[in-house]
């Protein structure tokens, strides 16, 4: 079952940023386990509100949620409740990255230790790919140079030769420093070796002490058939690498369908508009016209009025989660004719001497109403 994210966290559907924060920030202090030791309920309430408060803070990610309830995979499905599904979070990560290091000791939990290279997750990466109306409708696979920023391997990350770090001369290894304001201890990341405990003294000779490198990474992308453009398929762990360990950030696709020259779509439902002439809407015709997948014959009964529609089911688009097939339907434009020539004007001349009220028996009841108000 699908997880409400705003009612998780106890906010309006439009809540502001301010807002969120909020609301994430009471209930962080209220369910951290450092302040419920051994209580499992608050636990899974303080991993589920961390879920809530990934997804609803981030742009792209609360749109897709708010759009779809979930945030698509590669399959083209998102898993769990919303974006990642159970297990996708770091609850704690998610809490130190909002609160900061300035709440270390603040439960007073000095068995709770850090560490002071901390697995940190890698950002997450957004790309647009463009793909054409057919490969919507059918689905396809793509090639997507993706750019990311992975750890350099001769140094492991930490922008040092090896054995090239010494320890931190401010905290003394530690990694952290503590204020005191009254009885209270603040313990703050170390600001000269950012809660490492170590600085460089030899700076690598391949990363030049950026601890990280840009590379492109060629990926095969599967794009479900039925998807719709401006929906986000997302690629677990193929975002940029994480620091000390830490998982990968996730690749966001943005599909981009281009326009189609004769069809327009809504929803699983396509749509053509085909002209015909007026003899052929007076009189009748069988036409074959395109669709989809092959050529289709129609017919355009006698009599067809302009704008009637013909309904084709089953010749749509398939919902992208695999929920059935839309229909297809054509709506008729009857042209009329510019230019006639002395023969075609002589016919049709004739045409209106011989027609009545009858001839246009359908639209009997309106020629009715505009003689009584002419009378």
């Amino acid at each position: 079952m699908s997880k409400d994210y705003y009612e998780i966290l106890g906010v309006n559907k439009n809540a502001s940023d301010a807002e969120i924060k909020k609301a994430y920030r009471k209930l962080a202090m209220q369910y951290h386990p450092d302040r419920n030791p051994g209580d499992e309920e608050a636990e899974n309430k303080f991993r589920e509100m961390s879920e809530a408060y990934e997804v609803l803070s981030d742009p792209q990610k609360r749109a897709q949620f708010d759009q779809y309830g979930r945030v698509f995979d590669n399959n083209g499905f998102g898993g769990g409740g919303g974006a990642s599904g159970a297990g996708g979070y770091d609850a704690e990560t998610i809490f130190e990255e909002f609160f900061g290091d300035v709440f270390g000791d603040f439960f007073g939990s000095a068995g709770r230790s850090r560490s002071r290279k901390r697995p940190t997750r890698g950002s997450d990466i957004k790309l647009t790919q463009e793909i054409e109306f057919e490969e919507a409708v059918f689905g396809t696979n793509v090639e997507v140079s993706v750019p990311r920023v992975v750890n350099c391997h001769r140094c492991g990350g930490t922008g040092a030769e090896p054995d090239g770090m010494e320890t931190c001369d401010r905290c003394g290894g530690a990694g952290t420093i503590q204020n005191r304001q009254g009885f209270f201890a603040i313990s703050q990341t170390c600001p000269t070796c950012s809660g490492t405990g170590q600085k460089i003294k030899d700076v690598c000779r391949e990363c030049r002490g950026d601890g990280a490198k840009r590379q492109h990474k060629k990926l095969s992308v599967k794009i479900p058939a039925g998807i719709e453009d401006g929906m986000t398929i997302r690629i677990t762990g193929e975002g940029n690498e994480g620091q000390h360990g830490g998982p990968s950030g996730d690749l966001f696709l943005v599909v981009k369908v281009k326009p189609h020259k004769l069809f327009q779509r809504k929803g699983r439902d396509i749509f053509l508009e085909l002209p015909i002439s007026f003899t052929d809407a007076i009189l009748g015709k069988e036409l074959e016209i395109p669709t989809l997948e092959e050529k289709e014959n129609i017919k355009i009964k006698a009599g067809s009025q302009p704008g009637d529609r013909i309904t084709l089911k089953g010749k749509g688009v398939p919902d992208v989660q695999g929920y059935g097939i839309g229909n297809m339907y054509v709506d008729l434009k009857v042209v009329l004719p510019t230019k006639l020539t002395k023969d075609q004007k002589i016919l049709l001349e004739k045409f209106d001497e011989e027609t009545s009220e009858e001839t246009y028996k359908s639209e009997k009841s309106i020629w009715d109403r505009m003689k009584q108000f002419f009378s």
